[in-house]
């Protein structure tokens, strides 16, 4: 999954939101690439070339077996990650990974135009006000 960097090289292989103090490990521009989810845009190579989908779950990173794993259970892996998604609008990193699975679930079950718009305009909304973006 293509992003602007954002992490310095040094950071720890986690998940950002396991990391003690996110903040000291970002790069100059890190913040505020992140704030705005500009480092997400390179994404959109992902989605013209068919790998990612605009709405879908967002992918899971290597070392998520616990996510993977729950998603496996639930059928989820098959869906194409997205670029935004229920679970994404719905929290983010801030829900645990088995409630962030019942979204990706959720989602897989409702699955249809309407529900990806609706999906589409809530991030807009949150990145307009900044809502649930990690540091």
């Amino acid at each position: 999954m293509p992003k602007f960097r954002t992490m310095l090289i040094s950071t720890p292989q986690v998940a950002t939101h396991l990391l003690n103090d996110p903040a000291k490990y970002l790069t100059s521009i890190g913040g505020f690439l992140r704030k705005t989810s500009l480092d997400e845009l390179p994404q959109l190579i992902s989605i013209i070339k068919g790998k990612m989908s605009f709405v879908g779950p967002r992918p899971a990173l290597f070392n998520q077996d616990d996510l993977i794993s729950l998603r496996t259970q639930k059928g989820v892996h098959l869906l194409k990650p997205g670029l935004t998604g229920w679970a994404q609008v719905n929290g983010r990193d801030e829900i645990p990974i088995p409630q962030k699975v019942l979204y990706d679930e959720e989602y897989a079950k409702k699955k249809n135009f309407t529900f990806d718009l609706k999906i589409i305009w809530m991030t807009f909304i949150k990145v307009i006000k900044r809502e649930d973006v990690s540091h």
